[in-house]
């Protein structure tokens, strides 16, 4: 008696083992939904204020670029935004966030991303086109108050 269940003890942990692994293989989902400018602008608010980097290369035109207002004015490519996003993955910004639809049509957006920490606010004025169905980030302008 004390054999078998040795032996079913060690077949459960042998089990659980193996699931453990597997499931620590399973490659992360790469592919988000961004058929709305709403989806899109909700995947860019998890990424810049949630930590998320699910979808980052899709959600970001090829041509994205970032500009950042203030005393020294800066511009981000679209490779600087997405490495510096993926070393933020798990960040979770302290931010009020609210969102203003500006402009829409079939095939572009403008929206505007408030963020409000204690003692500032940062905007985010993001322009989005319709891509084949896939709607993308060209464009964010950032400012803070």
């Amino acid at each position: 008696m004390m054999t078998t269940l040795v032996k079913t003890f060690a077949a459960v942990a042998l089990v659980t083992l193996g699931s453990i692994t597997m499931a620590a293989d399973k490659p992360e989902k790469s592919m988000v939904n961004l058929s709305t400018a709403n989806l899109a602008i909700g995947q860019y608010i998890e990424i810049i204020t949630e930590g998320q980097s699910i979808g980052l290369e899709q959600l970001f035109a090829s041509d994205f670029n970032q500009k950042v207002q203030g005393a020294h004015a800066k511009t981000n490519s679209r490779s600087e935004l997405i490495n510096f996003f993926k070393k933020q993955k798990g960040e979770r910004l302290n931010c009020k966030t609210t969102t203003q639809i500006l402009e829409t049509s079939k095939d572009y957006a403008i929206a505007k991303v408030i963020m409000q920490f204690d003692s500032f606010t940062k905007i985010d004025i993001v322009t989005l086109i319709n891509d084949k169905g896939t709607w993308k980030i060209t464009d964010s302008v950032t400012s803070y108050k």
